[in-house]
């Protein structure tokens, strides 16, 4: 063992990022649970409050990634690689910004009605954040990497599942839809949908990365 890693091991590790990463995760499962609920209500009035929860909650994760740049600043031993420390806050704010994304062209565009496929989506976009957040919530066991490895790769089949439903949906879109902005409309925001799914792949990728420096 190089003396590197001799004085690693000897000087305790700052756990503070754990916490965050936590908050950050679990912010961004009510965010996906919301824009389900926004999915399912019809009502416009009634959206308006849904809006302003998904906002404040982007606000929030926001808020905990630059909690946790401030922190990278001015900390000397980190628990795992500075760089992915810095990755994997980027890439979770991503997530909750993609999510907030879709909200507010739901709230801008205003779209008649919502294809059933919409609703499929918020599902594994839900299935996915709390899988991340469930892989998170492990970076705490590094040693004990296994269930990190293993939502990283149930995330990986719910990404292959978004993009079957994404496809699927542009397909229904452009086949069905005669009112040409209403199609324009309804693409926009499944591609924002399909973004917030590939953003979740990006923390997986992240977390995978880390157990591998680890090992």
């Amino acid at each position: 063992m190089g003396f590197s890693k001799i004085f690693s091991a000897l000087i305790p590790k700052e756990k503070k990022f754990f916490p965050m990463f936590e908050e950050a995760t679990e912010t961004a499962c009510k965010a996906a649970e919301l824009l389900k609920k926004l999915i399912q209500t019809e009502e416009a009035e009634l959206r308006e409050p849904i809006f302003k929860e998904i906002k404040e909650l982007e606000n929030k994760g926001d808020d905990i990634a630059h909690q946790v740049f401030d922190q990278l600043d001015s900390t000397f031993i980190t628990p795992f690689d500075r760089e992915d420390i810095h990755k994997l806050a980027f890439t979770i704010d991503d997530v909750l910004d993609f999510i907030n994304g879709t909200s507010q062209r739901i709230k801008l565009y205003k779209p008649k009605k919502f294809p059933a496929e919409f609703l499929e989506f918020t599902e594994l976009i839900i299935t996915g954040t709390k899988e991340i957040h469930t892989a998170v919530k492990e970076l705490r066991n590094l040693k004990k990497p296994n269930k990190i490895s293993e939502a990283c790769i149930r995330i990986n089949e719910i990404e292959n599942a978004a993009d079957e439903v994404y496809h699927s949906t542009l397909s229904q879109l452009f086949a069905n839809e005669q009112d040409a902005i209403e199609l324009i409309k309804k693409k926009e925001i499944i591609q924002t949908m399909e973004r917030a799914a590939d953003r979740i792949e990006d923390v997986a990728d992240v977390l995978k990365t880390i157990i591998i420096k680890v090992a």
